[in-house]
């Protein structure tokens, strides 16, 4: 209840959506509200450097009794600008600070230009109660292309599956940014949604 509160609040601060990036430029935070069929998140991080962020994580999660907190660690590990297109690829951590011995570690990364997309992800999570590893990838296409300071639209494609269920799952998404601002919506084949809500600043 507490998350969704935050996510509302979030939504009526908001004058407009915008673009963040998992590491930010030298001395920017990024605030991250994230919802799928397994949890809820709030995620914040600050960038010392343009090569990593540090952050901490609130996590709800739907079938445990109670909640935790992460500190996360993002690194750049690569990153191409070219004319037309952006490469990155970064590596992604995170320690629970909620004693039950938790860690996550992988991969995350992307590729696009004006109007291309192409992204994806692995992660390892490890615990005293289970283990299990989760991927997705996305791609999608830019209806009309927008100038600088413009509303940016996405028409996506994202396939995900978890090692707990072993299946791919695969649904539409949008995604709309503006200046600051992100959110990427979609719903998965059994209704549930597939949020994604970022603030830089």
């Amino acid at each position: 209840m507490g998350i969704r509160f935050t996510l509302l609040l979030l939504l009526l601060l908001a004058p407009y959506w915008g673009h963040a990036r998992p590491v930010s430029y030298p001395g920017g935070s990024t605030l991250m509200f994230l919802q799928d069929e397994r949890q809820e998140t709030v995620y914040y991080h600050y960038s010392p450097s343009h090569k990593y962020s540090l952050g901490i994580e609130l996590v709800d999660e739907k079938h445990a009794t109670k909640n935790h907190a992460n500190l996360r660690y993002t690194y750049l590990l690569n990153r191409n600008n070219t004319k037309n297109s952006q490469r990155n690829l970064y590596f992604q951590s995170s320690l629970s600070a909620g004693g039950n011995d938790e860690y996550s570690y992988g991969l995350l990364g992307d590729w696009e230009t004006r109007r291309y997309f192409i992204g994806f992800g692995a992660q390892e999570l490890k615990s005293n109660m289970r283990d299990y590893s989760k991927q997705f990838v996305q791609i999608g296409f830019a209806p009309y292309l927008g100038n600088y300071g413009d509303l940016h639209s996405w028409l996506m494609v994202k396939s995900k599956r978890d090692s707990l269920t072993d299946e791919w799952n695969s649904y539409p998404v949008v995604k709309f940014f503006k200046g600051d601002y992100l959110l990427e919506l979609g719903a998965d084949e059994n209704d549930e949604l597939d949020l994604h809500f970022m603030i830089r600043f």
